[in-house]
């Protein structure tokens, strides 16, 4: 059975290394701003910097969080994150399991949708 919510959100997020990915991954979970972080990589990515085309492999961290701990949530990953210009992006969950999306919201100590 599955659920429409579009409280939750899925933030995408890339990073230099496998490191600094796991460590803002642990921190986010730690502080309830993200119920499950997945680390995938490395990847490739290719993409303009300040006027020339770059290309580097990096780590994309899969953040599932609620839209109401998304302010909060950015806040904290620019704090710790490498980039000048980190790559943040998030997308509702706009259907999911109704089991994963109460664990969700249970692990973020049910927090409340956005309105």
């Amino acid at each position: 059975m599955t659920e429409q919510l579009s409280s939750f959100l899925q933030v995408f997020v890339t990073f230099p290394d496998r490191e600094s990915a796991a460590r803002v991954a642990q921190t986010l979970v730690e502080e309830a701003l993200a119920g499950c972080v997945q680390i995938a990589g490395p990847i490739h990515s290719v993409y303009q910097w300040q006027g020339k085309v770059e290309s580097a492999d990096e780590w994309l961290c899969l953040i599932k969080t609620a839209a109401s701990r998304y302010a909060q949530l950015e806040q904290r990953i620019r704090q710790m994150h490498p980039y000048q210009v980190p790559e943040i992006i998030a997308v509702p969950i706009s259907l999911g399991s109704a089991d994963y999306l109460k664990w969700l919201s249970a692990a973020l100590g049910d927090a409340s949708p956005a309105p």
